[in-house]
């Protein structure tokens, strides 16, 4: 509804905003709304509400009406605006601060595009904008100091998780239907899972990450969406190999698009409703979204039964993740002197990438490798467990509810309290970033403040399909596009 802070703009427009990204190509394609009118009422609705949640940290505004009353490539999106998350899914000669205040100060412009903003420019999509990230995308609370922190279109007291926080916050709000994000250990999932939206990482190798990422690393890139048929038709448009990528994961039920109809049959599914380790809480309302999910399949015909790959019960786990991280950390920190031209130096970065940085400066080359071949075991690990017979896994996406904003924020005195506070929200996550299995999350319940908590389902590796279908199972027992937050065009 309209309020005094924000004034309603329209019936036809506020109707707009409820649709996902299919439906408003179809309306595009059928002509009952140009290419230029869809992108003018994203923009609307971004100037509108962006000043409460600060999602969007870069503005496309005249560039995307330009585009849009230009020829637009005939993809299955054409005309539909979008979103692009700040870090490394660059537009040619634009604007890309990657989180960071010295490429802000400096206004930073990528001189090439990236395979993927590419794929989403020759599907049609119209990008309006980049999105709030944490610095270089390194926790799980979207909180930067160079553009500072993103609200929750639930309640604007908590925060959106990270890394892709802002893109979550624009898609919950309604400012587009669907944007990019990444996911490192969790960071599509978790914002995702924080504002009831689906959030679908797909298998390694699925995605091109060139130029700047290695396809083998632990990042992959997709979208929040607000339906299941979003997350399949981007990932059929998007998921096309491109020359150099360094590991293209198998074809398996193409289209996806298609896959959401298909019947997966009954399905055995393990679930996991405990904290995967001994010194972490879960939260009652985040466990008991589990548990409820497995009724509904239940429901739906599928077995579910308490089981998970015992491989991931190995509490050295997160030292080896953490290892490749920090080293990663150290890193981001040399490119960065690449992108400014000159060394850095403390007053460049946050505190807590500062941090990181050392800490992985001190990680030698040996210990790198010894974390990753390790990896490689939990990675095998897992894989048998799908091999023995069990179809998916079932898991809170989180152990804690959304954080209020600070919670998860450094001090001069703890400068790893960022990184060390994400931990409770990344520890069901990040696992599947070493294993490179595909993994979504989906809003099936609210916390009884309202707040939404998610349930994650992982699959065998390269079965984006089956995952997709049992999605768009539970899609239709929960009716979760018809929520909508508090703060919505």
């Amino acid at each position: 509804m309209a309020s005094a802070k924000f004034p309603d703009m329209g019936t036809n427009d506020h109707e707009l905003s409820k649709l996902d990204t299919i439906g408003l190509a179809s309306k595009i394609r059928e002509g009952e709304i140009s290419p230029a009118e869809a992108v003018q009422a994203s923009i609307d609705r971004i100037e509108a509400l962006d000043g409460e949640l600060n999602a969007v940290v870069t503005r496309r505004f005249e560039r995307a009406l330009d585009d849009a009353a230009g020829e637009i490539p005939d993809g299955p999106f054409r005309g539909v605006p979008f979103l692009l998350k700040d870090l490394r899914t660059s537009s040619a000669n634009e604007p890309m601060h990657l989180g960071n205040k010295a490429l802000k100060e400096i206004n930073y412009i990528s001189p090439i595009e990236s395979d993927l903003a590419r794929r989403y420019r020759e599907a049609g999509f119209i990008v309006v904008g980049r999105t709030n990230t944490p610095e270089f995308g390194l926790v799980g609370t979207t909180e930067p100091e160079s553009y500072g922190p993103c609200r929750n279109p639930w309640n604007t007291d908590y925060g959106t998780g990270g890394s892709s926080g802002g893109a979550a916050a624009a898609v919950a709000a309604g400012m587009v239907p669907s944007a990019n994000a990444s996911d490192g250990g969790g960071s599509i999932r978790i914002p995702a899972a924080m504002c009831g939206l689906v959030g679908l990482k797909p298998s390694r190798g699925r995605v091109p990450m060139g130029p700047f990422q290695d396809e083998w690393g632990l990042s992959i890139q997709h979208v929040v969406s607000r339906s299941v048929r979003d997350s399949a038709a981007i990932l059929d448009a998007s998921a096309i190999p491109t020359l150099g990528d360094g590991v293209v994961a198998p074809t398996i039920g193409l289209p996806y698009v298609e896959a959401i109809r298909r019947d997966p049959g009954k399905l055995r599914i393990g679930i996991w409703a405990e904290s995967p380790r001994e010194e972490l809480e879960i939260d009652p309302e985040c466990r008991q979204s589990a548990l409820d999910t497995a009724k509904i399949l239940e429901k739906l015909g599928h077995t579910v039964e308490e089981s998970h790959p015992n491989t991931l019960d190995d509490q050295s786990i997160g030292a080896r993740f953490s290892a490749v991280w920090m080293a990663g950390a150290n890193l981001t920190l040399r490119s960065l002197e690449q992108l400014l031209g000159r060394e850095i130096t403390r007053d460049d970065v946050e505190l807590a990438t500062w941090a990181m940085a050392e800490y992985g400066a001190k990680t030698t080359g040996l210990e790198v490798l010894q974390a990753q071949a390790a990896m490689a075991e939990t990675r095998r690990g897992a894989a048998k467990w799908w091999e023995d017979g069990w179809d998916l896994l079932l898991t809170p996406t989180t152990l804690q509810p959304p954080p209020k904003i600070g919670d998860l924020t450094s001090t001069p005195e703890d400068p790893m309290r960022n990184s060390m506070r994400s931990i409770p929200y990344a520890a069901f996550t990040s696992f599947f970033n070493v294993s490179g299995q595909p993994a979504i999350s989906l809003p099936i319940n609210n916390t009884s403040e309202g707040l939404p908590v998610g349930v994650q389902l992982v699959a065998a590796y390269g079965r984006e399909d089956l995952l997709l279908s049992i999605s768009s199972q539970l899609e239709a027992e929960v009716g979760w596009g018809t929520r909508l937050p508090p703060i919505h065009a």
